[in-house]
């Protein structure tokens, strides 16, 4: 069963029946998005129990040649249907799965324009899953840029009331981040080389299934020596082969062989960093981080969820797909680099964090300093900091779902969103004061809790890592106490003391049924990831050891 393109088209097909379907069906398309953002997560379920977390293969393969193009003396120019899955791509799925369908229950709220927004739900569920299984890089390319479309509207149409802002800002900065990675990847398909579709052209093989090892082995030796006709060059966008030198032309721009130099630094240099600010935005990291606040502040509570729930990990899961395996060298040179935006990201987001009035613009600084943490282990290149830099994608992606639907409970109620229009809501509120609890305690790295296991295998990454000096980590630590100051200050501001309201008009009754079932489930899962963190990390342990293998 092909279970990661159902994963793709499923939503895809069902946001064009949304969009197609009369009017007077509306009551019924919130019903429709919850059973097919259901269906995803139980495939989602499927996919990791059924993952062979020993091996560091990509698994659930599917590969269709979509498109192959002969370009006379350029070779052959192929782009392939492909998809797959590794330890580093799963937790993302699962991840997506959960917040999706959270975040489909959550859409409840929406009243208007009901046809357009689960339509464009469902489109960014399809895009999101398929940026994370995606192996060819036109493909990852074109559901990351895709995924702009939905989340401009969604922002823009059922936003606050600066909706329009924040959703051009959101659309430029990706879009700028976008083009920078588009710069990469036609590089490096004018740069690599199919050895199976190469041999085939060469008439090594008479089919796929006949490549062995020894082939390819004598594909990347006559390319290297340039014995090759560049008729029978077959170039890819095929991740798989990129982390190889030996499939680079020798004589290409991106060549480990070639050293060519742009503006005095070394082209594959040059792509690094490229990627690095590509992702970096979508993470975000300081100093590009800026349409992260206004994004969260202006969305709606469900759009809230996705965007901090899943979609700044795909800046993570883009470095390491894509910007450590196929420029290994450059990471190590510019490890110290991307550990210090790192912690300027963790101390920059918790200052202001603890600055902020606004809880929900409180929440979103706080993201940008938990996903500094994913920085410091991805640049730690250490097994403990790349472990702890997916499994902190994944707390994080729990946990500030979890924060923003608390955000969206009150705000309902009452359409305020300062800090000091509330006090001693534990009085009337004990259930929400309960889940608000949970969910500070676990992003604050209480220990039992996911986000402490994500935060200190981070920290002893940067700590064990021979690339970085370990003053840079230390000072990640004051983020910690950073991070406890603000959620525990807005904690006793808010739910103890004596029951104030700034509006005392405003309804304070607790939570509802349709809360409950979203919020229970997350701080069970912020705890039982917490308490057997295994959940994670075997299977993302043997991916990461093959990619450390690079360095």
């Amino acid at each position: 069963m092909p279970i990661l393109s159902i994963l793709i088209f499923l939503p895809l097909i069902a946001s064009l029946v949304i969009a197609f379907s009369p009017d007077q069906y509306k009551a019924y398309f919130k019903w429709f998005t919850l059973g097919v953002t259901g269906v995803e997560l139980l495939l989602c379920i499927f996919l990791y129990f059924n993952f062979d977390k020993t091996t560091s293969d990509y698994q659930f393969l599917e590969q269709i040649d979509w498109i192959t193009l002969p370009l006379g003396t350029l070779g052959v120019g192929s782009i392939d249907y492909l998809l797959g899955v590794d330890g580093i791509s799963l937790p993302m799925v699962v991840l997506t799965g959960i917040v999706m369908f959270v975040g489909a229950i959550s859409s409840f709220e929406i009243k208007k324009k009901e046809k357009g927004y689960f339509s464009l739900y469902l489109l960014l569920t399809g895009s999101v899953i398929g940026c994370f299984i995606a192996l060819d890089m036109f493909l990852f390319y074109l559901f990351f840029e895709f995924m702009l479309l939905p989340m401009y509207f969604l922002i823009g149409i059922w936003g606050g009331p600066r909706k329009e802002y924040a959703s051009i800002k959101f659309f430029i900065y990706t879009l700028v981040g976008s083009i920078f990675i588009l710069i990469v990847m036609i590089g490096l398909y004018l740069s690599v080389v199919d050895p199976v579709e190469t041999a085939l052209q060469m008439g090594l093989i008479n089919d796929v299934a006949d490549i062995t090892p020894q082939i390819i082995t004598e594909v990347q030796n006559l390319l290297k020596e340039l014995k090759i006709p560049s008729q029978q060059i077959v170039h890819t966008f095929d991740l798989r082969f990129m982390p190889d030198a030996g499939n680079f032309l020798p004589n290409a721009w991106l060549s480990t062989f070639s050293g060519t130099q742009i503006l005095s630094i070394s082209a594959r240099a040059l792509a690094f960093i490229l990627l690095m600010i590509g992702f970096g935005i979508k993470l975000p990291a300081v100093p590009v981080h800026t349409w992260l606040p206004d994004a969260h502040v202006e969305a709606p509570t469900p759009v809230s969820v996705v965007l901090a729930g899943i979609l700044l990990k795909i800046g993570g899961y883009g470095f390491l797909r894509i910007a450590y395996p196929i420029f290994p060298e450059a990471a190590e040179e510019y490890a110290f680099v991307v550990v210090a935006f790192g912690v300027l990201s963790i101390l920059y987001g918790a200052f202001n964090a603890l600055a902020m009035n606004d809880l929900k613009k409180m929440i979103a600084y706080s993201s940008v300093s938990h996903m500094g943490f994913v920085l410091l282990g991805i640049g730690s290149l250490t097994s403990e900091g790349v472990n702890g830099a997916v499994y902190q994608m994944f707390s994080h992606g729990v946990l500030s779902a979890m924060l923003f639907l608390l955000v969206g409970v009150l705000y309902n109620r009452t359409h305020d969103r300062r800090i000091d229009s509330y006090q001693g809501l534990a009085k009337k509120m004990p259930l929400y004061t309960a889940m608000t609890a949970i969910a500070f305690f676990a992003s604050l790295g209480l220990p039992a809790f996911s986000g402490f296991i994500g935060e200190v295998f981070t920290l002893m990454g940067g700590f064990n890592s021979p690339f970085i000096p370990r003053w840079l980590t230390a000072l990640a630590t004051f983020g910690l106490v950073l991070g406890a100051a603000y959620f525990l200050w807005t904690l006793q501001r808010m739910f103890f003391g004596k029951f104030w309201l700034r509006h005392p008009e405003h309804p304070t009754n607790d939570l509802t049924a349709i809360e409950k079932t979203m919020l229970y489930p997350l701080a069970i899962l912020a705890l039982i990831f917490g308490i057997f963190p295994q959940l994670i990390f075997d299977v993302t342990n043997a991916s990461i050891t093959e990619l450390l293998k690079l360095f």
